[in-house]
């Protein structure tokens, strides 16, 4: 994505007044000019209201008045990104609790389209679009974190004819090679040698082209803690041999919507050098359908040693995730998250804009939850209520990766699968979205980026 967030700028600049519904009454009463397009506009200060007023010299944009409302969330300056003609604006008036830092970022995360597959481009160059100068901060991280939850969102928009396997691992190596990082990938028939046996069941019917992997990046100093970065790389997800319908297939290139968070996440924690040792792991597959496709019924081996019976080839997610957090297991981290886009049980529950995430870890929750709300990036905590976990019981292996209908709560059942291969000490799943179904100012339609500014926050200040 270009630059729309500087930190200089030689020309003039459209001052934007950020202002509450009440601040806004007090400025428009002393503004009888202003008061007139207001009340044209039906602008009252509400929040993500924009109000252009131009000057009466030139006719040209003189000014902006925002809506707040209350003034005690960013989304206002997500959604003044979309609303302003090309041009560089600074921010003239605004409460003095929303750092300049914090709109910053809000207003990077606003601008973001996704284009690639469009004839007429939107991003035709920086000029063409609404830029914003920031005064007061160093700018520096707010662009990290917009560039990597751009990155983010790219990957979960691509189709999954050009984001497969093999895309994701390239872009696996150029953020390892961007950040000085270590990187490995075992691909195809390598996994059973390097046992990672449920992640090259579940993607072996893949075209060869598309062969499952698992990429695993190190980076920072071993003699610090130990961060542990796990998701879900699903690439497409026909839901195998127990397929899906159409509708349900509909938006499944967005299945990878865990690794590409995590990639995004580990992106930014290199790029600030944050004081921990790091490890992302992604495995990587596309659930697709052949004669070697895993059935419903069969038994597969894991990389802990547990028998996983298969009462659903399109419970995939929790398989490859089984391998990956033992993999974490046997780096001894300090923390572990991972990020899964992993049932519709989680949307059922609480829509798609609040992710849930899970955790017997009452510090940890407080931190994430904290962190989540001084970001104004959603989560809800749900319960890994334990006498659901007999809901798992296979009659034939040690486990089932399809609960029984008896316990219903799908996204609860699912956590407590994973728990069952994720380190002993502290871990948080989050089933994650990674999409907005419909437009709202400052949220286009189509991938998000959820929760990872909130655990960038927390990983920040846990390990300060």
């Amino acid at each position: 994505m270009s630059e729309v967030i500087l930190d200089a700028w030689d020309g003039p600049a459209i001052p934007v007044h950020a202002l509450t519904e009440a601040e806004a009454a007090k400025a428009l009463e002393a503004d009888a000019f202003a008061a007139g397009l207001a009340k044209t506009a039906e602008f009252r200060g509400k929040p993500g209201q924009v109000l252009l007023v131009p000057d009466p010299a030139t006719g040209a944009t003189g000014r902006v008045l925002l809506g707040l409302g209350e003034g005690k969330a960013t989304d206002p300056f997500r959604a003044l990104a979309g609303k302003l003609p090309a041009g560089v604006y600074r921010i003239a008036a605004a409460p003095a609790d929303i750092g300049a830092d914090r709109i910053a970022l809000a207003f990077a995360l606003g601008s973001y389209r996704f284009d690639r597959y469009k004839a007429a481009k939107g991003e035709t160059g920086a000029a063409k679009r609404a830029r914003l100068l920031v005064e007061g901060c160093d700018i520096a991280e707010p662009r990290q974190v917009a560039h990597a939850c751009a990155l983010a969102r790219d990957m979960v928009n691509t189709p999954a004819n050009d984001m497969g396997p093999l895309q994701i691992e390239t872009i696996a190596r150029e953020i390892a090679e961007q950040h000085g990082a270590r990187i490995t990938v075992i691909e195809g028939e390598g996994l059973l040698e390097a046992n990672y046996p449920a992640v090259h069941a579940v993607g072996r019917a893949a075209d060869p082209a598309r062969a499952p992997r698992f990429i695993e990046i190190r980076w920072g100093d071993a003699k610090k803690p130990l961060v542990c970065v796990v998701g879900k790389g699903v690439v497409f997800d026909t839901g195998g041999l127990d397929i899906k319908p159409s509708a349900g297939m509909r938006l499944m290139k967005k299945d990878m919507g865990g690794a590409a968070h995590a990639l995004a996440l580990g992106r930014m924690i290199m790029a600030a050098n944050l004081p921990v040792s790091l490890a992302v792991l992604v495995p990587v597959v596309e659930n697709a359908i052949s004669g070697d496709a895993m059935r419903p019924g069969d038994v597969l081996a894991s990389r802990k040693g547990l028998s996983i019976e298969v009462g659903n080839t399109d419970a995939e997610g929790r398989l490859i995730l089984a391998d990956a957090l033992t993999r974490a297991c046997e780096l001894e981290p300090a923390l572990t998250l991972d990020m899964a886009t992993l049932t519709g049980a989680a949307r059922i529950a609480l829509g798609p804009q609040l992710p849930p995430f899970y955790t017997d870890d009452d510090e940890l929750a407080a931190q994430i939850e904290a962190a989540a709300r001084a970001e104004n990036d959603p989560l809800w905590r749900m319960p890994l209520w334990k006498p659901y976990a007999d809901a798992l019981d296979s009659d034939v292996a040690e486990i089932k990766n399809d609960p029984d209908g008896w316990a219903q709560a799908g996204s609860v059942t699912a956590a407590l699968f994973l728990q069952r291969f994720a380190p002993s000490g502290p871990w948080a799943h989050l089933d994650i979205f990674a999409w907005n179904p419909r437009n709202r100012p400052g949220f286009p339609s189509g991938g998000e980026a959820q929760a990872i500014r909130g655990l960038y926050r927390m990983i920040r200040e846990r390990f300060a």
